[in-house]
């Protein structure tokens, strides 16, 4: 079975349309979370959320193709972009035969909705002869995955994956398992998502899962706090390139990390709701130890999946206690969305990127926000600042609406 390696990075996120400025905000526990500027969120529940900022689309894409791209796989392109460059991986060496060895799993949770709002919008007020021929194209949930394909000369396996929030996390682990089998030496993988959208917005707060902290939105998400009332909408982008190890050291590409264990399940339990004695999760990070190898102890910090609602951080608490015991009071826990908001389908994605970025630098990400906190959310989570750690393996959980569960480890690399 081959060994999977993290080669090249990109991201775009509400910290920053790059991984260096998104990266430099988590260290430094900046929020992007302000007030709604995509539409007029007056009437809704919730009035803020974490944007991607100054996205100057036309600034990466020319004017016609942006007419034919929604957010989503706009996204995604630039962060894949990013992630190919740092990498060190040219379209002429796709073009020499590395394109067909080389694969592409991008996932969206919710896809091209911005558009079917705004052509919707087009088709009531001014009939159907004025919707966009490119309607169709643009809101399949594997347009990102295609338009990286077809800019990169990319012709090995090409697919969308979609498990709600955990999304980018199963499009990692699904390009992890093709490179292990030897169905492709390369895999371009993660999530994007458009998701500050009125529509969305909207059925969100029907739900009542979206924090109503609007007069202040920067302290708004804040996982395992006493206070806490709901997870912050986020938007973005993060892409991986994944290589077997052969391959990247026969080219001589500079390892990043290496991605030694995957685990996915499902709770079968709630269409929203999570197993409340964390079940599921427990079974998810065993199932992704044993995909590694490696006993629990041998985990030196999680990046929980942390979103800031009542029932996540209680149960993902408990999962993590069921998991490594006594060790889980030893193990730095953080949730980064205290800072990016919840990314949806690109949350997954985003977040192993941050478990690299942390694994480079012995840095521990910060949970922000946590002042008071919750009785039974009683781990250490990095309460408002950075840590310096020595960290050799992390664990990133990712879990989403229907009890999709995915848990990634990831570690520095080794020879031997």
């Amino acid at each position: 079975m081959n060994r999977v390696v993290v080669t090249g990075m990109g991201a775009v996120s509400p910290l920053g349309n790059d991984l260096a400025s998104t990266w430099d905000g988590i260290v430094a526990g900046r929020s992007g979370v302000g007030p709604i500027t995509r539409f007029d969120a007056t009437g809704y529940r919730t009035t803020i959320a974490a944007e991607v900022h100054s996205f100057d689309a036309e600034a990466h894409f020319p004017a016609r193709d942006v007419r034919r791209m929604d957010s989503c796989a706009q996204y995604a392109l630039v962060a894949a972009r990013e992630a190919l460059r740092d990498a060190a991986l040219s379209d002429e060496a796709f073009a020499d035969g590395l394109g067909a060895r080389t694969a592409v799993v991008i996932g969206s949770g919710i896809g091209g909705m911005g558009t079917v709002t705004e052509q919707l919008r087009v088709l009531i007020e001014r009939g159907p002869g004025k919707v966009s021929p490119y309607l169709i194209p643009m809101i399949l949930p594997e347009s990102a995955a295609s338009m990286v394909a077809i800019e990169h000369g990319l012709r090995g396996p090409n697919m969308a994956v979609t498990s709600a929030c955990a999304t980018g996390a199963n499009a990692i682990g699904e390009g992890v398992q093709m490179i292990r089998q030897g169905r492709a030496d390369v895999c371009v993988a993660g999530g994007s998502e458009a998701s500050v959208l009125e529509i969305a917005m909207a059925g969100f707060g029907a739900m009542r899962a979206l924090s109503t902290r609007n007069e202040d939105p920067a302290r708004a998400s804040r996982p395992f706090d006493r206070d806490r009332d709901g997870f912050v909408v986020g938007e973005g982008a993060g892409i991986l390139v994944l290589e077997s190890l052969a391959h990247a050291l026969a080219r001589g590409a500079t390892v990043r990390a290496e991605v030694l264990g995957y685990g996915t399940n499902d709770d079968a339990y709630h269409i929203t709701a999570p197993e409340p004695d964390g079940a599921g999760a427990t079974a998810c990070m065993r199932l992704a130890l044993s995909s590694a190898g490696i006993e629990p102890e041998r985990v030196d910090y999680v990046n929980a999946h942390g979103t800031s609602t009542v029932l996540n951080d209680i149960t993902e608490t408990k999962a993590i206690k069921a998991v490594f015991g006594e060790h889980a009071y030893r193990l730095p826990v953080s949730s980064t969305k205290s800072m990016t908001g919840h990314l949806l389908g690109a949350a997954g994605a985003l977040e192993a990127i941050l478990c690299v970025c942390a694994l480079e630098s012995s840095t521990v990400p910060p949970t922000m926000n946590l002042e008071h906190p919750d009785p039974d959310c009683d781990l250490d989570y990095v309460p408002g600042r950075a840590r310096q750690v020595a960290i050799s393996t992390a664990l990133s959980n990712s879990f989403g609406f229907g009890g999709h569960n995915v848990s990634l480890v990831f570690s520095r690399y080794q020879d031997a």
